[in-house]
Order: C-alpha cells, then sequence, then structure tokens
C-alpha cells in the first residue's frame, strides 16, 4: 500500500472549473478502491462545497505564516481530504484563479505558493499528523513549486507532476519570486527560472520524479513547438520520464442505463429507445421532430482551443443539407453572437442554448446522432467518451485523447467491428466538412450505423483502468 498526496488547486464535488475538477474528483477515489492510503490536499477557498462534516486537526507555521488544517471527506467515499485553512489567502468570495469581477487574484502567486509550502509539510510529516507520504502527486502549475520545494529536502517522498493543459504556466517576475522567500537554490535555467521568469509549470517539470499527461499523443505533442509552448526543449530532454495516460470517466454519472436527466434510459440492447431521447430533445429544442434526420450537437467552450470557427465556416454549408444541430456553451462573446445569429436565421435547423446547464448536457449526449469535437488542442478530452457510451457517434480532430479514444471508421475498422468514430486530421473547415459528409453517408447505412454505436458503447473508459497505470508508475519510483 501506498501514501499517496494528491494536491490539487480544484476538486469536484467541492469545487470546479474544468477538467482538472474531475480528475482530482475521480482518481484518488479509483486509487483508493485498490486499497491504496490518498489524501486529497486542497485549499479551503470560500467557495467550497462542503456537504461531509469537517473538523480541525492541525495547524502549520509556513514562512512565519499559520495556516490551519481541516479534515473532511470526498462526497460519498472514504477518501480523505485535507483543506488548507488560511482566511488572509483563500476566504474570499470568486474561484481560485479569478475574484468575482473575473479578474485574476493580485497575489495569486503568494495563494498557491503557501498551499504548496503547506503541501510540503504534509508529505514531510512536519504537520503533526503521524503521516508520511510515499508519493505526492501534483497536478499543473498551482502544486509546481511541491517538486522543487522537495528536492530540497532528505529522506523526502517521490513526486509525480502531471500536466493537464501547457497553455496555463503560472509565469511571475523575479521580483515576485524574491517576495515570495522561495529557496534560492531552486533559481536556475535547469530548475524554476525561465527566460529571467518564475515559471511554477517549468518548476514541476524540472523536479518531479517522473512527469505524466492526460493521453499518450498529447505526451508527444507537447515535446514540439506547436504545444509546447517554450518548453518543448526540456520535455524532449526528459522524454524517458514523460507519459501519457489516458483518463477516465464518471461511469455512474454518465451513464444511458441510469441517467435520471434523461427521458429514456437505454443500453447497447435497446437502441430503439435512444430515438425516444432525440425526439424529446428536437422537441426540447424547438426543432421539427423529426427521427430519421440526423441530428448534431455540441457542447463545448466557445474558445479558439476547440476549434469552434471551424464549425461556424462550415455553418453556411452544413443548413444546406438535411441536418439538425444542437449546442450548448459559452465562451467568447463575438463566437456566441455568431452562432445565435444563425440559430435566429435557420430556427428549424439550429438550436442554441449559451451558458451550461447540466441536465441538457446528459440531454444531447443521449439525444443527438452525431456528436462534433473539432478541437485544435485536447490534452484529453471529455465528452467523446461520454458520447462513445451513449451510442453518439463523435466527430472529433485527430489530436491529443480525441486521437486517444476514437477509432475512426475506415474499411478496416469498419469491417472488423473496431469503429467507434470520425476523425479527421487537418484543422481546416474543409477537412471538417469532409468528415461531417463521412459521417452522414454512414448514418443512412442503419446496419453499418447501428455496428459502430455497439462498439462505441462497449468500450472501458473506466478510472480503475487509469488508476492501475498510476499505481504501476508510483511503483515504479
Amino acid at each position: 500500500m501506498k501514501k499517496i498526496l494528491f494536491a490539487s488547486s480544484e476538486v469536484h464535488p467541492l469545487i470546479k472549473t474544468g477538467g482538472l475538477a474531475d480528475v482530482a474528483g475521480s482518481l484518488p477515489r479509483a486509487l483508493s478502491e485498490l486499497s491504496q492510503d490518498i489524501r486529497i490536499i486542497l485549499p479551503k477557498y470560500q467557495s467550497v462545497k462542503l456537504t461531509e462534516e469537517v473538523r480541525f486537526i492541525s495547524t502549520v507555521r509556513v514562512n512565519n505564516q499559520d495556516a490551519n488544517i481541516l479534515e473532511t471527506k470526498l462526497p460519498d467515499s472514504d477518501v480523505i481530504v485535507w483543506l488548507v485553512d488560511c482566511p488572509s489567502m483563500f476566504d474570499v468570495p470568486g474561484n481560485p484563479y479569478v475574484d468575482e469581477s473575473g479578474n485574476p487574484w493580485d497575489n495569486i502567486a503568494d495563494r498557491f505558493t503557501l498551499f504548496s509550502r503547506v503541501a510540503v509539510e504534509v508529505a514531510m510529516n512536519r504537520a503533526h499528523l503521524d503521516w508520511h507520504a510515499d508519493v505526492v502527486h501534483c497536478n499543473d502549475w498551482q502544486t509546481g513549486l511541491i517538486p522543487a520545494l522537495l528536492s530540497i529536502e532528505s529522506n523526502k517522498p517521490s513526486s509525480v507532476f502531471t500536466i493537464h493543459n501547457m497553455a496555463y504556466q503560472g509565469v511571475f517576475t523575479q521580483e515576485v519570486f524574491d517576495f515570495l522567500n522561495l529557496p534560492k537554490e531552486i533559481w536556475h535555467p535547469s530548475g524554476v527560472e525561465f527566460h529571467k521568469m518564475l515559471s511554477c509549470l517549468k518548476s514541476g517539470l524540472s523536479f518531479a520524479d517522473r512527469i505524466t499527461t492526460v493521453s499518450p499523443t498529447y505526451a508527444l505533442e507537447i515535446q514540439t513547438p506547436e504545444y509546447g509552448y517554450g518548453l518543448e526543449g526540456l520535455l524532449s530532454h526528459k522524454h524517458e520520464i514523460l507519459s501519457g495516460i489516458i483518463n477516465g470517466m464518471d461511469l455512474d454519472q454518465w451513464n444511458p442505463e441510469t441517467d435520471t436527466n434523461i427521458s429514456e434510459q437505454y443500453n447497447a440492447g435497446s437502441l430503439a429507445k435512444k430515438t425516444n431521447n432525440k425526439t424529446a430533445l428536437q422537441a426540447r429544442s424547438s426543432l421539427p421532430v423529426n427521427k430519421t434526420m440526423p441530428l448534431f450537437g455540441l457542447i463545448s467552450r466557445l474558445v479558439d482551443q476547440k476549434g469552434v470557427d471551424l464549425l461556424i465556416d462550415c455553418l453556411s454549408e452544413m443548413v444546406e443539407m438535411p441536418l439538425q444541430l444542437v449546442l450548448l456553451g459559452s465562451g467568447d462573446k463575438s463566437v456566441e453572437q455568431k452562432l445565435l445569429n444563425f440559430a435566429r436565421l435557420y430556427p428549424k435547423q439550429i438550436s442554441v442554448t449559451i451558458g451550461y446547464n447540466e441536465a441538457l448536457a446528459h440531454q444531447i449526449e443521449a439525444g443527438v446522432d452525431i456528436f462534433l469535437m473539432p478541437s485544435r488542442f485536447e490534452p484529453c478530452g471529455l465528452n467523446q467518451m461520454y458520447s462513445q457510451r451513449y451510442g453518439t457517434i463523435p466527430i472529433v480532430r485527430e489530436t491529443g485523447g480525441l486521437a486517444d479514444t476514437i477509432e475512426d471508421a475506415l474499411p478496416k475498422s469498419l469491417a472488423n467491428n473496431t469503429a467507434t468514430g470520425i476523425s479527421f486530421k487537418q484543422a481546416s473547415s474543409g477537412a471538417f466538412l469532409e468528415a461531417i459528409k463521412r459521417a452522414m453517408l454512414l448514418y443512412n447505412d442503419k446496419k453499418t450505423w447501428k455496428k459502430i454505436q455497439t462498439a462505441a458503447m462497449e468500450k472501458d473508459f473506466s478510472w480503475e483502468n487509469s488508476a492501475k497505470h498510476y499505481l504501476a508508475l508510483y511503483e515504479e519510483i
């Protein structure tokens, strides 16, 4: 049994802004079920939603500041969560990274440095908890200083650093480094220094014993200038300790057999019932109810990364085809406006909901025939997994986790019944439109379409699978 300290800036369902929270809420649970002694450490923000009992267990002093450690449990599990309670840093309205007005916290470097220091004290058994970690698993730049601070300790635990998205690096000036009173011995070009700045992401990459990211393809992509954000050289140099482990998905929350958000529950053996979800979604979206017309769906942040511009470029041609589109998302205001304009012009073909609605997200996954994910880059992605589980065929760009979780419907995969989706290579509207046309052709061949749906629904995207890979990695180090 390993003692694992899992450090994350967000954990679902306690606090969530994105996919990191889903991983941090699911992977520790899966490791616990593999009989590991895992503890999550998380800042106690004002916006943390606590449903389980919380108790004070210790006070830690770091850099002349006191932080209390509170203990609770991850809801519906036995996983212990240690909350770092420092009111001057975290007891303010807003989310982990921005205030109520949406501006990044002025003291964001201070916040996550304090959090990292407390995590090191806990890991080293200096927090009066009678618990010494074997492995500290750090996630994204907010925990990147932990491996650096551990590097100057003796009898230290091993460290794993997971990159969820290279685009966010936590870069600050050298003045900030000095103000934070961090150890001078970590400031050098093969340490935390990045072009005379402090890079918290680089700190994690430079000092961790193992580096992971959330899919094998993304692990290769981040070693190239296109995806490496200036750190591709370091990642190539570290390629022997870098690996990609695909995220799992929450099989309880996303299960068409038990999903209470959808009109009719179904499984691979009762796919005909999926049509009832389609007609219910059409009605809810004020689209003409038509069982045979292909219904496309998209749930996304409306930003460049997600390739929504490719969809907008295709819409004029798509509305000439016999299809409907249901879209849910928010993001860039100009993108939102363009999509709403299309929906106004073509109300019988396009329905757009701006914002996020969990129940509607489930209804889209269950109700549409084809799901669109034209991402320019996607470290892992979850919606393509949800889609397959719901017998909804994803069209994805061949990048990151999308490339690793979809088997493209080509003659060979169709012949041996392994096809589970449709992928295209180039990030261009032309390539995307060709994939859409290919999906339409396959959809019209009902026998083939059902085979693709069945193969998709049988894929194993469980967290247990991913947890076993992480456990093997912990054993190695």
